[in-house]
């Protein structure tokens, strides 16, 4: 299996005849999936997603694809593929129509729809492509056929991408419930077919690689909700994603069964299930749904509410009701259902949340100790399975962690695919198809763009790792005022702390030393501001991590007189 070299350079000029793929999200990570395939000159992108914050990354609201290598050849991308409606596939695209407003966006009625909504909070009104599975379509030099996929939002498809260098299949996220909600099955003859044809490079979901056997069926769940519903003895809170539209949907069957009616909370839940239901993928009895207003109206055991926050998102209306800073305050005999799967690195936030409504006196109804959701993605025996059908002659594995993206690579050379055509790459590496075989050839800038507030890009890591010392360590400022002939001391030194648990009067103790080293530099003919500035950090720091083993963020200020 090939992997790239952390000494790769800049990918050569593409060989004529040969097709490009760079990926710049998706591997490596759970999200910000987008990848770019190149021909003849021409782009075409597949996907432009976000990826949600850790905590290791304070105050950042969304994390970016990096647009850096395609920025000065906007004027090449014929179009934007977009495999389904999930914000780690969509959430980027309207930071990228910023730049260029009239790239064309390709997608089902669903995803179209999902997308344009979003932008449509942007100012931005895109042109669009509808299209359906069983449809080709010519975008640029590439010729796309497109397939169901069965997901856990409707209308996903997978891309084949025609070009003479060869076919490569594009899976976004699938899964093979054999008994959908919505009776949409993955398209396994169209997939055959694709693969009699002779697929060149097959681009899969990495993300249940690991996880051996097949994933169980989406109807599963609806049992165990309605043991929940019938048990419950109060109000039913549902934390979903908001674009779970067949899971939500088995919450109004569960609902409407048992009298209940629901309302959704938060913005994008209220956008996203009032575009499913005006298309007809969210089937709603009438009377069903109501307005959160309302709810004073109904007692505790008529109402479900349905809102965001299942990942513990710290803004989500889940969260601030386990903070208790929401108008739904939780109660004892309160019954939470969080009805999604948890995404690597938010255990910490989800727990967090889990422990707060808990402390309330809610029941806490969660993949761990029931069965409220199965997951969206093939698991390993759905995938040899798909291998064994398409019978790829490379294999690249896509969206998924590093072991996911190995795990993956490992069940394609199983099913025959060799080994040295199994490309495991990381987001920037670029690989080309040329002659029919792929091969890694060199690496673009693909790091994190962070969007905080309404500033995207301008936080940089060191900017976060400020931020961090200042949660993890607090500030100590130091103010000076000296003769700007002498340098000699005519004010202060004053020292203030936030956050570094040292009492303001234990700073005695360190202001003569800054007033030696001070006189020392003066005397030595030191009258430079800056100078001064780091002789006070340097003894503030000194006496800092002597004295407590801490190392604040210390920032000292010299004023000149």
């Amino acid at each position: 299996m090939s992997h790239p070299h952390p000494e790769l350079g800049p990918p050569p000029k593409l060989p004529e005849g040969g097709l490009r793929v760079t990926p710049l999200g998706g591997l490596g990570e759970i999200g910000r999936n987008m990848t770019v395939f190149e021909y003849g000159g021409r782009l075409l992108i597949v996907d432009c997603g976000v990826l949600f914050p850790e905590e290791e990354q304070p105050g950042v609201d969304l994390i970016l694809p990096d647009f850096t290598s395609i920025r000065d050849r906007l004027d090449d991308i014929d179009g934007i593929v977009l495999t389904h409606g999930h914000e780690d596939h969509i959430g980027g695209v309207p930071f990228l129509l910023r730049e260029k407003p009239d790239i064309p966006l390709i997608g089902s009625k669903l995803t179209l729809a999902l997308i344009e909504a979003k932008l449509q909070e942007h100012r931005i009104r895109p042109y669009t492509l509808e299209v359906e599975e069983g449809h080709r379509e010519r975008i640029g030099p590439f010729e796309c056929e497109f397939v169901a996929v069965n997901h856990s939002i409707p209308d996903a498809l997978a891309v084949a991408i025609r070009t003479p260098a060869g076919m490569v299949v594009h899976t976004g996220d699938f899964k093979m419930d054999q008994l959908p909600l919505d009776g949409r099955l993955t398209d396994l003859p169209a997939f055959a077919k694709l693969g009699e044809e002779g697929i060149d490079l097959l681009l899969a979901d990495s993300t249940n690689a690991e996880v051996p056997g097949f994933v169980p069926p989406e109807r599963d769940i609806s049992g165990v909700l309605r043991q929940v519903f019938g048990n419950a003895q109060k109000r039913i809170i549902v934390a979903s994603f908001a674009s779970h539209v067949h899971r939500i949907q088995q919450i109004l069957d569960a609902a409407h069964e048992y009298g209940r009616k629901v309302a959704f909370v938060g913005r994008s839940m209220v956008r996203n299930m009032g575009i499913a239901r005006d298309l007809g993928y969210l089937r709603v009895p009438a009377g069903l749904v109501v307005d959160v207003k309302t709810l004073d109206d109904l007692r505790d055991d008529e109402v479900v509410l349905v809102c965001t926050g299942s990942q513990g998102e710290p803004m989500a209306a889940l969260s601030r009701m386990a903070n208790r800073d929401h108008q739904i305050r939780i109660v004892a005999g309160d019954t939470v259902i969080l009805a999604s799967s948890l995404i690597p690195g938010n255990e910490n936030a989800v727990y967090r949340v889990i422990n707060g409504l808990t402390r309330w006196g809610a029941t806490v109804v969660h993949k761990g100790n029931a069965k409220v959701h199965v997951s969206g993605h093939a698991s390993a025996g759905e995938l040899l399975y798909f291998y064994n059908i398409c019978k790829p002659k490379n294999l690249m594995p896509v969206h998924g962690e590093w072991r996911h993206l190995r795990a993956n690579a490992e069940l394609g050379a199983l099913t025959g695919v060799p080994k040295n055509r199994c490309v495991i790459a990381e987001d920037g590496v670029v690989v080309d198809l040329v002659d029919g075989i792929a091969k890694i050839v060199g690496k673009v800038q693909a790091g994190y763009v962070y969007v905080d507030g309404l500033s995207v890009g301008d936080v940089t890591e060191t900017s976060l790792k400020d931020r961090r010392i200042l949660g993890d360590e607090g500030i100590i400022s130091i103010f000076v005022v000296v003769d700007s002939t002498t340098g000699k001391i005519v004010g202060g030194p004053h020292i203030q702390a936030r956050g570094s648990g040292i009492e303001d009067s234990a700073f005695s103790a360190v202001i003569p030393k800054i007033e030696d080293a001070l006189v020392k530099s003066a005397s030595d003919g030191v009258v430079d501001p800056h100078q001064l500035q780091q002789l006070a950090r340097r003894a503030v720091g000194k006496w800092v991590s002597d004295s407590y083993r801490r190392r604040p963020m210390i920032l000292p200020v010299v004023v000149e007189v």
